[in-house]
């Protein structure tokens, strides 16, 4: 009995790990704000860190976003 008053109810700070999880999986599976390579001429050149960074923020706040509702 002493193991169920240790149970918390979902908190903010779980439902904010679902979706940096969910974040996690899109990103590596997808190559989520990679941006297209710089091969060949004329290519895309890649994003730059503060840009990948950005795009990943992006995506972790619509994650969070879906986990919520």
């Amino acid at each position: 009995m002493a193991d169920e008053s240790k149970k918390e109810p979902e908190t903010k700070n779980s439902k904010d790990e679902v979706a940096l999880e969910l974040m996690k999986f899109i990103a590596v599976t997808t190559g989520y704000g990679k941006g297209a390579s710089g091969a060949g001429f004329g290519g895309k050149a890649g994003k730059t860190a503060e840009e990948y960074a950005e795009s990943l923020l992006e995506l972790f706040d619509r994650c969070r976003k879906a986990v919520n509702q």
